[in-house]
């Protein structure tokens, strides 16, 4: 009865008839098989979905399983992405859709299931190669509606939409290939024209074919066919299994086009390789150019969540948890060096806000963003400790050992992300007020009251723009993990979001506040020049502001200049250190970052936070701190005392607007 319900090739649209009827008992067997099994089509106790990255290595082992045994390669490796430890334990759960095999409602179907049952294996190549999903989309096209027809969906943990597609990334569909070697081979070059002359070589706008799997089929050979490898196995074949080693792709080598051994199992078809982008030079490199995802580089699973990931143009490839341009002792120096600065930083901004709180009278406007600006910083140096605490790892990282990537949390990356970024912004924005201020108190003449009283739209536009800014990078997912500082940022994977969230409001908020610091310090100066020509009396007050103005501003202004420069030194070189590093071996130049650059930025970060204090560094400062240990705080409120003043309406005269400290 089974050779009969084989024998006849079932398509989609069934038709009455005997042939169907036996294909209803078979699928009655297979119901029964699957009724046992539930978690089979639901991809429950698979474990997680997507394609291992194989990081131990396993060892290469001959396929044992019946149904995959004569499929286009003999080599597998486990545990496979079901996470079966053994052959025995996935040929259980593979050959339950047997009956769709004997049926074959797909010819594609044993060869996708095998692909995910048992992943072919090459020495050579020591990462996962899944199907492509042009090949999974014709397996479901066929046995879907059959499936369907009997109250079954196509299992979750297949679905096509998490393979890659042919032609754009490594992946296997030995149809498609058979049909571009039939027709010469096809194109895949970035930025040129896609035909070519025949056999790969150079075209005439400079460019090249380059293809595996293509070609003519002379010579690059064949790929096996579904049900059987090739008899002949010669020097040249692949583990035994019908793939030829002599396949390859025609490339650039010093100037010239070359023929270069690229293994080409079961159709494999290349990630697109990025030695098109130069031109042929006699001064290039003279080294093979294929670009993947190279350890300890973290290959992912390409779900919805990671649908953008891209390092160095190659897709669903990240950034392993700690960085890979630096060696150990450079990050073992990092995690130090951020650590004290932060730790100082918090220490000094800490005594800044404690004074305040002391003698929060003697701190009033245009001063008191100062304080505003420190406690800002205080808490930018605790996300800092937090990390500092918590460990790299629990911050920036995820449990596969890849930097996080476009995520908002969990909540520890998140909130070392508000305190470090939410509080940093704010910052600015205070010492964008701080200049503003200082310009209407020196150039337009104001006095504390009238300045005191907008403070209440000081503190709107300083806490409210960074919360739409936070917000929006919540809402779009981009928190991301640094795998130099190790805390949870915005920027540190992408480009285009280190542009708009990080460097452009930099960049604004240094030039507005820069611009009134300018304006107020050219008031300051014609204030003093009206004084010494009239001689009303000296100007030593005024210049003495005006050199602590000026400090102050120095200490601001230069370090928020050299960050903004680190940030742009990043964003223009980021594509060459990833590009270097997944193209290993046929980048034109050592692309690596300087770790110098990565610790000054940390290092002006949170100098700023530590000389914020500066403006609190006097002796009035230290008799707050002796008044309050003394036990007369309470009495300092009053620097008049009221038995000196017979009259009680009598009011002290008030002091200069420009200086309180």
């Amino acid at each position: 009865m089974a050779d009969r319900a084989c024998s006849p090739p079932i398509t989609n649209s069934f038709r009455p008839g005997k042939s169907v009827a036996i294909a209803r008992h078979v699928w009655q067997m297979f119901l029964v098989v699957l009724a046992v099994t539930p978690d089979l089509v639901s991809g429950a106790g698979g474990g997680k979905n997507g394609p291992p990255s194989r990081r131990n290595h396993p060892k290469c082992q001959e396929i044992t399983i019946p149904m995959c045994e004569k499929i286009g390669y003999n080599m597998t490796y486990m545990p496979n992405q079901f996470n079966h430890e053994t052959q025995e334990e996935a040929g259980l759960e593979v050959h339950q859709f047997f009956p769709l095999v004997g049926i074959r409602c797909s010819p594609d179907l044993q060869f996708f299931l095998c692909s995910m049952y048992t992943p072919i294996c090459m020495e050579s190549y020591n990462k996962h190669l899944p199907a492509c999903k042009s090949l999974c989309e014709r397996a479901r096209n066929g046995c879907g509606p059959l499936m369907r027809q009997y109250g079954f969906a196509w299992p979750e943990r297949m679905k096509c939409e998490n393979l890659p597609e042919y032609g754009k990334e490594l992946c296997m569909d030995p149809t498609l290939a058979s049909q571009e070697a039939q027709n010469g081979g096809t194109s895949s070059t970035r930025g040129g024209s896609s035909s070519g002359s025949k056999g790969g070589h150079p075209t005439k706008s400079g460019h090249q074919k380059t293809s595996i799997g293509g070609g003519s089929p002379k010579k690059q050979g064949g790929v096996s066919g579904l049900g059987g490898g090739s008899k002949k196995q010669g020097k040249g074949d692949f583990m035994g299994g019908g793939v030829s080693q002599n396949q390859g792709s025609w490339i650039f080598k010093g100037g010239s086009a070359v023929k270069s051994p690229i293994y080409n199992p079961a159709g494999v078809r290349p990630v697109n390789t990025l030695h098109n982008q130069f031109t042929q030079s006699k001064d290039a490199n003279n080294r093979n150019c294929t670009c993947f995802c190279r350890e300890p580089l973290v290959e992912i699973s390409p779900d919805r969540n990671h649908q953008k990931i891209k390092t160095g143009g190659v897709p669903h490839c990240a950034l392993s948890c700690h960085s890979p341009y630096f060696s150990d002792h450079e990050k073992t120096f990092a995690t130090f060096w951020v650590g004290l600065w932060s730790i100082l930083c918090c220490i000094s901004t800490s005594m800044t806000v404690s004074t305040f709180f002391v003698d929060m009278k003697r701190f009033k406007y245009p001063e008191r963003p100062i304080i505003f600006l420190s406690a800002c910083y205080l808490l930018v140096s605790v996300g800092y400790i937090i990390r500092l605490i918590a460990g790299h790892e629990a911050v920036a990282c995820d449990d596969a050992g890849a930097i996080r990537y476009e995520t908002t949390g969990p909540y520890l990356c998140t909130a070392v992300f508000l305190l470090v970024y939410f509080f940093g912004m704010a910052s600015s924005i205070w010492w964008v007020i701080l200049s503003f201020t200082w310009f209407l108190a020196a150039g337009l003449k104001w006095g504390q009251e009238a300045i005191a009283s907008y403070s209440q739209y000081f503190h709107l536009a300083a806490w409210l723009i960074p919360s739409v800014k936070s917000i929006a990078v919540l809402a779009m997912s981009s928190v991301d993990g640094d795998p130099v500082a190790g805390i949870c940022y915005v920027g540190n994977q992408s480009v285009s979001n280190l542009r708009g969230f990080v460097i452009a409001p930099l960049v604004v908020y240094l030039i507005i506040g820069t611009s009134f610091l300018l304006a107020g310090f050219v008031s300051l100066f014609r204030i003093r020049n009206v004084i010494k020509q009239q001689g009303r009396g000296k100007t030593d007050k005024l210049e003495r502001l005006m050199i602590r103005i000026g400090v102050f501003s120095f200490l601001y202004t230069v370090p928020a200049t050299i960050v903004i420069a680190c940030y742009m030194y990043e964003q223009h070189l980021r594509h060459d250190w990833e590009s270097a590093w997944t193209c290993k071996g046929c980048w034109p130049h050592k692309a690596a970052p300087d770790y110098t650059v990565f610790m000054l930025k940390y290092f002006m970060c949170l100098v700023i936070g530590t000389t914020s204090g500066f403006w609190i560094w006097s002796g009035k400062t230290l008799e707050s701190w002796k008044k309050l240990f003394n036990g007369s705080a309470c009495c300092h409120g009053n620097a008049y005392p009221s038995r000196k003043y017979a009259n009680a309406s009598y009011q002290p005269a008030k002091p200069h607007p420009l200086s309180h400290v």
